[in-house]
């Protein structure tokens, strides 16, 4: 894997050699509310490997401080993607494991005069807020007593008020021109069950006022995020010191990482759940973890792509292709190579005994003599892939099956298509061929050049096999296309899917196992897949116009 380096390296070797710091300490905080993406990976990777890089730790924190749409399924499922990239939390915490502690910092600040409860509806703390260009104006609740708004904030504990009805604010500076410093909102009402904590309590803190703490309360000596949280870290060094934490952690940002035609907003991937436009959110078209596991991918292409794609300070967009390389790199040394045929054409091969099946000797991967060999059918019926013949030989580049001609069937035969059968439309139904025994794949046949080399699959002993193959689930906005709602960009043909035969190798494969198939690409065996109908996912083409920079 390639080594990390980025300017978060260099910020931490430089804490470490001046003694800043004696050990580093990461998190990685999700919300239960989604199941991860791609974007998350690059977050965990970092998180994970920056700390390894120096013998420190990162903690997995659970950032459930908002009890909508959050549960257990989401925290199981994240657990579950963390151990299947390889990564094992030194700690497992949730937000909520400081409820207690949290409350206690809030009653603090009040009693330092620097919180107050406010009575301002949720409109009306926006009107109040003003705007980039024009600050904001103070609550008429601002000054209360600190006798009061310690009063208030225990009743709202107690459950007195309704949803939405009262707010702790930090009292700072409304005309500052950071808005994130003009008295933001630190807990709010929410009669809602918590996933853990049950209706123990009806009042929750904010990211803002929650997530400095809980790094605080961690040991974490540097809590990285997305740029869009760059002026936010005012607010976070504000909390930090005012609720005068014993640690002091710093928070450092990085720059989005944006790939093309690919959703990263939890938001519209349960658009998409929820209106039926996928299947779940293991669909493969989905960049969810669980979703490009299932298609084929492997933690160790991810973690590859995630690692060159590299962090800076600027939000930056890669092309799709690029994960696809890195997985294709993953996998030539390690998947077998069968043969599939995927949009098949029968070949009856007329000089070759009826009923007789022979097994032949074919390689497991030719790049890999370590995955050994294994026997392939061969007789009288075979399938080949439709593209693979043509009647009349278009042009001398023609490298493959038509009348006349002669081509090497892969580890087997030379055949020659002699005739054809069509249907009543007028279609090619099947091919009559003859084969020389003589040729026999690695036997001595002088001066013979066939026009190609194409694969097969013997047709008595194959197993029906159903291929689905992905486009992007979504295009990205153009000229063309502004101003169409997310829903509008779907690409109504991200999936399409075909039926046609495998070797019998294969009928024992399990999900998740991978494959070459020789000549058409990456697969993965799909959940769906059952012993009458084998279910093969398409992972990756072949080939791409990708090349990592050297």
């Amino acid at each position: 894997m390639e080594e990390i380096n980025n300017f978060i390296k260099t910020i931490m070797e430089k804490d470490l050699e001046e003694g800043k710091v004696k050990q580093i300490v990461t998190r990685f905080p999700p919300e239960p509310n989604a199941y991860l993406h791609i974007g998350h990976a690059r977050a965990i990777i970092n998180n994970f490997e920056l700390a390894k890089a120096f013998n420190g730790y990162t903690n997995l924190r659970f950032d459930d401080t908002n009890p909508v749409n959050e549960g257990a399924e989401y925290v199981e499922a994240i657990l579950e993607d963390l151990k299947w990239l390889g990564y094992i939390p030194k700690n497992v915490f949730f937000g909520s494991d400081y409820f207690e502690a949290t409350y206690e910092k809030a009653v603090l600040l009040i009693k330092k005069g620097l919180a107050y409860v406010d009575d301002l509806t949720p409109e009306e703390t926006t009107l109040y807020r003003g705007t980039l260009t024009e600050p904001g104006k103070e609550s008429p609740y601002r000054n209360r007593s600190v006798e009061e708004n310690l009063d208030l904030f225990q009743r709202m504990r107690n459950g007195e008020f309704g949803n939405g009805e009262k707010t702790l604010r930090a009292k700072i500076d409304m005309s500052s021109s950071n808005i994130n410093m003009r008295d933001p909102v630190m807990y709010r009402i929410l009669h809602v069950p918590h996933h853990r904590q049950g209706t123990k309590w009806c009042i929750y803190p904010m990211y803002d006022f929650a997530h400095p703490l809980q790094d605080a309360f961690e040991g974490v000596t540097h809590s990285l995020c997305s740029l869009e949280y760059d002026n936010h870290r005012p607010l976070y060094d504000w909390f930090i010191e005012k609720c005068e934490m014993e640690h002091i952690p710093h928070q450092y940002e990085w720059g989005r990482l944006n790939i093309t035609n690919t959703v990263m907003s939890k938001r519209y991937l349960r658009q998409l759940v929820e209106g039926g436009y996928v299947s779940g959110y293991d669909d493969p078209r989905m960049p969810t973890l669980v979703g490009l596991r299932r298609r084929g991918f492997t933690p160790e292409a991810i973690k590859a792509f995630i690692l060159y794609t590299g962090l800076s300070r600027i939000n930056s967009v890669v092309d799709a292709e690029n994960l696809d390389f890195f997985l294709r790199e993953d996998l030539k040394l390690k998947a077998t190579r069968p043969m599939a045929v995927i949009h098949p054409l029968k070949v009856i091969i007329d000089n070759y005994e009826e009923g007789k099946i022979e097994y032949l000797e074919s390689p497991n991967n030719v790049e890999n003599e370590a995955l050994g060999s294994r026997k392939i059918a061969f007789g009288k019926e075979i399938y080949i892939e439709r593209d693979d013949f043509v009647e009349v030989k278009p042009n001398r580049k023609w490298k493959r099956l038509c009348l006349g001609e002669e081509v090497r069937l892969m580890n087997a035969y030379f055949i020659r298509a002699v005739g054809v059968e069509k249907d009543e439309e007028g279609n090619i139904a099947c091919i009559h061929a003859t084969y020389d025994p003589a040729t026999l794949s690695g036997a001595g046949f002088e001066g013979r050049k066939p026009n190609g080399t194409i694969h097969f699959v013997e047709a008595t002993t194959a197993k029906k096999a159903k291929f689905r193959h992905f486009e992007p689930l979504v295009y990205d906005e153009t000229e063309e296309t502004k101003g169409l709602s997310f829903i509008e960009r779907l690409n109504p043909t991200s999936l399409s899917e075909c039926e046609g035969f495998v070797e019998e190798s294969l009928s024992s494969s399990k999900p998740l196992d991978h494959f070459q198939f020789i000549r058409n690409g990456y697969y993965c065996t799909d959940k769906d897949s059952t012993p009458e109908m084998l279910v093969f996912n398409c992972s990756s083409p072949l080939k791409s116009s990708f090349k990592p920079a050297s």
